[in-house]
């Protein structure tokens, strides 16, 4: 274990695995494959429902019928109901690559031809297959479809250009089709009767008569590429969609056997999916540049508008930064998106708007791609002027241009900050000052140069008058920093000098020189201190106002891609190529923990709670967040969960947020297992904080609700009284009545020899109470023990209505013939009750809750703990108990009051 644990991925939303579709009821749901786990989304507004486990390997193939969702990982198929899995169907030795659901079978088929037929109807129970049927051997399947309307009947088709019809009852070929010479990519039944359409790799489309064997009409794409989706239309229309590998729909007619229109800029990579919905003009797209798309014909001339949509990245994010308070993140990938995603919710992320690129690409008959700005390889943002003006800044590849952004709407700003040196150079690295005025650039050819934010207007350039070309810095500058106050600029060049400007005066304060070429600096503005990382590998801290070294770190074997600073600047946290994240200790000037992942970090960022750990890696298009383990667990201790020097080695985390229970010693040692990480979950707290409360958690209205009851019961109450039925049903026993009403009988009436048994039980349960009961019986047995935890769990799960029954039944009833007072039961139980309070009070724990249940206890049973002698001495205990707490609370409150007005006067 160590200080950060893997905690899931986001920024997935799909893959290169065809998607699957179903009606419930009135919904639509489409199961997507995220690489090794599936994601469930509602077609009506594309919003995340569920989320499958972490499976060991990439699923290959997927299908679903109603809770059921199959899944082809390696030679396997997982069976998962909702999502959990139920059975693992492991007949294959190689790997299966389609699926097929057909009535209530699924059909397997893996590379070799090997087709399995799995019965899922007592699928728990069943672990073996219904069929296996081997296909030729020259015969590579890499399609499978059934034919509307044919009885136990699939068309599989292959790479070498033929495809079959089988009948997997009888397990027998039925017809060999010659097919056209290419390989077929996709296959799809049409609403005519033995008419299916077939996509081939040449890019064309051949829309076939299965049962005379007849072609109808062939179509070919514009564009090169192979067809690798279809689906035709069943809302009346007679269309048909075709997806190709260049990422392009093409709507043909099929009535007037020509193209109606295209979408050429659908998606950035090959589409995997195409699904029209029943009924509907909508048809949803699915490629693997990970967005899922739906797309309306509700227009006059028949072209296709983008209805929704969910995407992410299509290409790894380059740079990543946490932003308001640690609930979203920035991301700038080599997709030419700039995104934003939320860690709370899902449904929240987005792209940022780069102005009507759609719009703008259609008139220049250009691709959207093409349009866009170049990846971004740094920015910079400043959430105190996010309402006012643009507060953000990116720099981007092979552009003498910075941009800036809107956050506030999501688009680009309405400036271009363009330096103004006589030689246009790229510029390189970018700051935004602590207020939110000014936006500092440097550039390839050693210029910096300031902007004011709002207005985009130059407010001067930084120049040494010791350089020989009148510049900043001989060379490219790699860094730029601004103190908190802005009375200082600090400056990083290629070549290892760092200066440090008057903001204002725009003059050199002092300088030093690293003695190696530096790639990258952070400053913190808390505590002053600046880290550098040269090819070297070796990270130095500087302090800026001494103008000297004071940390020297070293242990990364390869070049270092990222590096940021702790929040509070104890912590300095470094990732490199060599696959390790290092955490090192400012303080201390030592390694405190390291990690090592199977694919290299570029970018990392620590949110400002310090609880979140955002990484980038190579080849990944989704960001992976960490959690420190420090902040969620009982212990404070960083050394308990630090591994010093040793690098300990872990898995990326998972997109799934479902885990195994069981925990692994090792990472060796789960190889042969589901690589999922462990769950994370918190350590009971053995010793309190001293002069803390601890709150039971509970949602707001369940403690309230217990000192209200009396009042929600008035407002309950119904306005009228119950109306007697007319009629009754003949078998209802009655007894006849002088007014001529029907009366019914009583049950204990009805059965009359049960009547006498039925008296006395319940004379005797109000002699004696019934300890039987769960709420008693949990009371007892932790007062033996001790622990009342087992209690409070039990009344923190009872509604509020529940847990005033059980304190009522306690309630003493005089009587002539009730037995001896100290003898009752009820009493003794409302003894422990006081101790059971007295106990939670002392211990400080569920505060808020135990008060509701202390005023409720109190309502009901105040006079009979007045009338008592034993239990008055505990009603003083708890007293004295109680008041001893409130006066700490009252203090901490009036403690807390006074910094809060500090604070605050102390900003004027």
């Amino acid at each position: 274990m160590g200080i950060f644990e893997p905690y899931r991925a986001i920024g997935y939303i799909t893959s290169e695995v065809p998607f699957s579709v179903q009606r419930l009821g009135t919904e639509t749901f489409v199961t997507v494959s995220v690489g090794k786990a599936w994601q469930v989304y509602n077609c009506a507004k594309l919003s995340l429902v569920m989320v499958g486990p972490q499976l060991p390997k990439k699923i290959r193939a997927l299908a679903s019928y109603r809770e059921y969702t199959f899944a082809a990982f390696g030679t396997e198929v997982g069976v998962f109901k909702r999502a959990h899995q139920v059975a693992t169907w492991s007949k294959h030795n190689h790997k299966v690559n389609l699926l097929l659901l057909l009535g209530e079978h699924v059909l397997s088929v893996d590379i070799r031809g090997n087709l399995f037929i799995w019965a899922f109807k007592d699928v728990e129970q069943k672990f073996e297959p219904a069929g296996h049927i081997l296909l030729e051997e020259n015969f590579s399947p890499s399609c499978i479809m059934h034919p509307d309307t044919y009885l136990n009947k699939v068309i599989v088709g292959s790479q070498e250009g033929s495809f079959q019809l089988w009948n997997i009852s009888t397990k027998k070929k039925l017809y060999e089709f010659k097919g056209w010479n290419s390989s077929i990519y996709c296959c799809v039944s049409s609403p005519a009767l033995d008419v299916v359409a077939v996509g081939c790799a040449d890019g064309t489309i051949h829309i076939h008569n299965v049962r005379y064997d007849e072609e109808i009409v062939s179509f070919t794409h514009s564009t090169r590429g192979a067809v690798t989706a279809l689906a035709f239309s069943s809302d009346g229309q007679p269309l048909l969609a075709s997806g190709g590998s260049s990422g392009v729909i093409c709507i043909w007619n099929l009535e007037k056997k020509k193209l109606q229109s295209v979408i050429r800029e659908a998606h950035d990579k090959s589409i995997v999916s195409l699904h029209f919905f029943a009924n509907e003009p909508v048809l949803m797209s699915a490629a693997s540049d990970n967005s899922v798309k739906m797309w309306i014909f509700d227009t006059s001339d028949g072209e296709a508008r983008l209805l929704r949509f969910r995407s992410g990245h299509s290409a790894p994010p380059l740079c990543i930064r946490f932003y308001r308070n640690g609930r979203c993140i920035l991301s700038a990938g080599q997709d030419r998106a700039f995104r934003l995603f939320s860690v709370v919710q899902d449904q929240q992320s987005r792209e940022l708007s780069q102005r009507h690129i759609t719009k703008r690409a259609k008139k220049l008959m250009m691709k959207e791609e093409e349009i866009k700005l170049k990846p971004v390889i740094t920015f910079d943002v400043a959430e105190i002027r996010e309402r006012d003006w643009c507060n953000v800044v990116t720099c981007h590849m092979d552009t003498p241009q910075a941009y800036v952004w809107r956050l506030q709407n999501f688009v680009l700003g309405e400036h271009i900050l363009t330096p103004s040196t006589d030689k246009q150079t790229h510029v390189k690295a970018c700051t935004i000052s602590a207020c939110g005025n000014f936006a500092i650039l440097g550039t390839e050819g050693g210029w910096i140069e300031r902007f004011n934010l709002q207005s985009g207007i130059s407010r001067g350039s930084y120049v040494d008058i010791t350089e020989s070309q009148s510049c900043a810095h001989d060379g490219e500058v790699v860094g730029i920093a601004c103190d908190a106050t802005n009375n200082i600029l600090i400056s990083a060049g290629y070549h290892g000098d760092i200066k440090v400007w008057d903001f204002k005066a725009r003059v050199v304060k002092s300088r030093w020189h690293v003695g190696c070429s530096l790639i990258k600096i952070v400053y913190h503005r808390t505590n002053g201190l600046l880290a550098t990382v040269a090819d070297d590998m070796v990270l130095r801290l500087f302090d800026v106002v001494a103008v000297r070294m004071v940390r020297k770190f070293e242990g990364h074997t390869d070049r270092i891609t990222d590096l940021c600073f702790s929040e509070d600047g104890k912590w300095l946290l470094s990732s490199s190529m060599d696959g390790t994240l290092r955490i090192w200790d400012v303080i201390l000037a030592r390694q405190i923990d390291a990690l090592q992942v199977d694919v290299c970090i570029t970018a990392v960022s620590l949110s400002p709670a310090m609880d979140i750990l955002a990484t980038s890696h190579v080849d990944q298009n989704g960001v992976y967040l960490w959690v420190n383990q420090t902040m969620f667990s009982g212990s404070s201790n960083v050394e308990s969960y630090a591994s010093g020097n040793k690098v300990r080695g872990t898995h990326l985390p998972s997109i799934s947020s479902k885990e195994k229970a069981e925990e692994q010693d090792s990472v060796d040692a789960s190889k042969d297992q589901y690589q999922i990480k462990k769950s994370l979950s918190t350590e009971n707290f053995a010793h309190q904080m001293p002069d803390l409360v601890t709150l039971s958690l509970l949602p707001r209205s369940q403690w309230q609700s217990l000192t209200n009851l009396d009042i929600i019961k008035v407002r309950n109450k119904p306005m009228e009284p119950p109306k007697k039925p007319e009629k009754a049903p003949f078998f209802l026993p009655s007894t006849p009545s002088l007014s001529g009403e029907i009366l019914f009988k009583p049950n204990a009436v009805a059965n009359g020899d049960k009547k006498d048994t039925k008296n006395q039980e319940l004379k005797h349960s109000n002699q004696k109470m019934n300890l039987s009961s769960q709420f008693s019986l949990l009371l007892h047995s932790c007062a033996e023990t001790g622990d009342f935890s087992a209690f409070t769990d039990y009344i923190k799960g009872l509604s509020p209505s529940t847990l005033d029954v059980e304190l009522r039944v306690l309630q003493i009833i005089d009587d002539e013939d009730m037995q001896a007072l100290d003898q009752r039961p009820e009493l003794q139980t409302i003894g422990l009750l006081l101790d059971y309070f007295i106990h939670e009070l002392s211990c400080k724990n569920n505060f808020e809750f135990i008060q509701a249940v202390i005023k409720l206890f109190l309502k009901i049973h105040g006079e009979t703990v007045r009338m008592h002698l034993s239990l008055q001495e505990k009603a003083r205990r708890l007293l004295e108990v109680q008041s001893l707490v409130w006066n700490r609370v009252d203090k901490m409150f009036q403690s807390a009051r006074c910094m809060v007005t500090f604070l605050s006067n102390s900003q004027f």
